[in-house]
């Protein structure tokens, strides 16, 4: 497989993942001109913007590293795009959320970083 097959199947597995935890994935891979946000969804009364991040090993750091301050910045310019355009869903609370794969351990984190300009 190469990488985007490898990235579109661990996406995969972190909707199964998510939905099993109880949140209702409303889009996959929304894309605009900021960028991109790989899932969103409902959890827990919020709109969750979750970035999904795989690393086979920790060789050149984690998958959490991965999601640095510039790409937290993008998922952000993207999550004020996705909510002009679906102003319904600016009622609850707004999360962003990670995704860290690693080998097989998923590890969901929750509030992973703050809204960021």
């Amino acid at each position: 497989m190469n990488k985007r097959q490898v990235g579109d199947s661990w996406e995969e597995a972190a909707v199964r993942y998510l939905e099993a935890q109880g949140m209702r994935v409303l889009e996959r891979n929304f894309r605009c001109r900021q960028g991109e946000i790989d899932i969103i969804g409902f959890h827990e009364g919020c709109l969750c913007f979750v970035e999904v991040k795989y690393r086979r090993d920790t060789a050149f750091g984690s998958a959490l590293e991965a999601v640095d301050a510039g790409k937290q910045r993008k998922i952000c310019r993207c999550a004020d795009y996705y909510l002009y355009r679906h102003p319904a869903c600016r009622d609850g609370g707004v999360r962003f959320d990670v995704v860290a794969v690693c080998g097989e351990s998923v590890q969901w984190i929750q509030n992973a970083f703050d809204y960021r300009t």
